[in-house]
């Protein structure tokens, strides 16, 4: 049996490509960046993109990453966050990016392995941005009954879609956002 994790790596190349838009999406914007170097020879990125949003979905900030991270996050909008937002607040208008491309170890502690940050392949969203101008927090709405029955919906629908899914009872370092990845584990999905 094929993963979503699996499909998204085997049918799509990088860059702009067949059906147009960005690693050949046309519900991805943004620009090819191509191959990014890191400060540290384990990071870096061959092919990068500079996502900017997924259809009418927008990220608060550019975000650099690899083409199957930018499909696997698509695929997560469609079938994760706006289906557990609903037409509430009139709809998922945007994501609040914590973070995205970066060289550096796990949670940025001494000693750890590099995290896939490094590499292009996650990105740590920490809110939904609503079309009324309201928004769901990970950090504040987790615990609260009608918020954080989105965002778990929200979190399951990741597991899958992606290798690894952390969020607020994971650990401490992730309790304000979800950390998403596309690193491939032997046992299927890494979902905390």
């Amino acid at each position: 049996m094929t993963s979503g994790l699996d499909k998204l790596g085997n049918a799509f190349s990088s860059g702009a490509g067949k059906g147009g838009g960005l690693c050949g999406d046309p519900a991805l914007q943004g620009e090819i960046v191509g191959n990014v170097p890191g400060k540290l020879s384990a990071c870096g990125i061959k092919d990068a993109v500079r996502l900017q949003s997924i259809g009418n979905v927008r990220l608060t900030q550019g975000a650099l990453m690899d083409c199957k991270t930018a499909r696997a996050l698509e695929v997560w909008v469609r079938e994760g966050a706006k289906p557990a937002v609903g037409r509430r607040g009139g709809g998922v208008s945007g994501l609040k990016v914590a973070a995205h491309y970066s060289c550096r170890t796990r949670n940025n502690q001494p000693g750890a392995p590099i995290s896939e940050h490094g590499r292009g392949k996650a990105i740590d969203i920490s809110a939904i941005l609503l079309k009324d101008g309201s928004s769901i927090t990970v950090e504040d709405g987790w615990g609260r009954r009608k918020d954080g029955k989105a965002l778990r919906r929200m979190h399951k629908k990741a597991c899958g879609v992606f290798g690894t899914v952390l969020g607020p009872e994971s650990d401490r370092f992730h309790r304000d956002h979800f950390h998403f990845d596309t690193k491939r584990h032997g046992n299927g999905t890494y979902c905390r």
